[in-house]
């Protein structure tokens, strides 16, 4: 059975421990990037809604336009372009009164010797109610591959007012990551990849009545039967159309002087620019799509 990390973040007790599994957590968000053909584009409104034992998710596609770190701004360097992933993160825990703002680390695509694409790059979180922040550093085998090493994360978490690093941490995100107490020097796996795969099963539908029109699996369905069946011209088809139906949504939307509006949460901006969400709901319901224990 695979790990719960982001359920790990809400239930431990002390802040240091909730900030040690936030950082554990946002090391598992990372997956080694697919270099080639990406067929889906997520869509405006686009939702999923999923279970797994006692952890209920909802995730809302919002306008990309809003959230910057959509958007990436390259640089080239010879042998490889570097996309910046720009904007913040936010993991709001609500019963603790807590959050925890991230950035993301580069999108690495490399042309030379291999074509291929890894992440690179510093990431910094930090959370102000508990006075903690933690500074990550993601990094790959240099050109030749003689220096560095494949995947490795490495950093420290520190109090914001002393600057005094509490934990130091080191490993691969894609294997393991083990943290190291400074205070007593003592050593724990705090990451895991083995553990957090393993055992995964494939969701299933409980509830067809209960799958929204929005639900990714819904939207994209002929999509992912045509690639399955590799008929890549029925998937081109289905994928023009679906993104021509979110057009003609946009351009009725205009004709009528309406703005889109969140389903699940609502949207704020303060002066500087900076947009904020928070669920409209305190807790979500269980979903019609679960993920089985075993």
């Amino acid at each position: 059975m695979g790990t719960d990390m982001l359920s790990r973040c809400n239930q431990a007790d002390s802040p240091v421990d909730r900030f040690i599994s936030v950082v554990a957590w946002n090391i598992s968000t990372l997956r080694p990037p697919i270099f080639g053909f990406v067929p889906y584009n997520p869509i405006l409104g686009e939702t999923h809604h999923v279970s797994r034992a006692n952890l209920n998710v909802l995730l809302e596609q919002f306008d990309v336009i809003a959230y910057s770190y959509t958007l990436k701004t390259p640089k080239y360097l010879g042998i490889a372009v570097v996309n910046e992933v720009r904007g913040k993160r936010q993991l709001k825990l609500l019963s603790r009164g807590e959050t925890y703002e991230m950035n993301s680390p580069n999108l690495l695509i490399r042309i030379l010797p291999t074509p291929g694409v890894d992440w690179d790059g510093d990431v910094r979180i930090r959370c102000p109610e508990n006075g903690l922040e933690a500074e990550l550093h993601y990094g790959h085998k240099s050109f030749l591959g003689l220096r560095g090493s494949h995947r490795s994360v490495k950093g420290k978490i520190l109090e914001t007012s002393t600057k005094r690093t509490l934990f130091e941490f080191n490993g691969n995100w894609d294997r393991t990551v083990t943290m190291k107490d400074n205070t007593s020097g003592k050593l724990t796996v705090i990451y895991n990849a083995e553990g957090v795969y393993s055992g995964l099963k494939t969701p299933t539908v409980n509830d067809l009545q209960g799958v929204r029109s929005t639900e990714s699996a819904a939207v994209w369905s002929e999509l992912s039967e045509a690639l399955m069946r590799h008929d890549w011209e029925k998937a081109n088809e289905t994928k023009n159309a679906v993104e021509e139906k979110q057009r003609e949504l946009l351009r009725e939307r205009e004709s009528k002087g309406e703005t889109w509006v969140p389903q699940h949460f609502t949207l704020t901006r303060n002066k500087d620019g900076v947009w904020d969400c928070l669920p409209i709901h305190q807790w979500v319901p269980p979903a019609p799509i679960i993920v089985p224990l075993s």
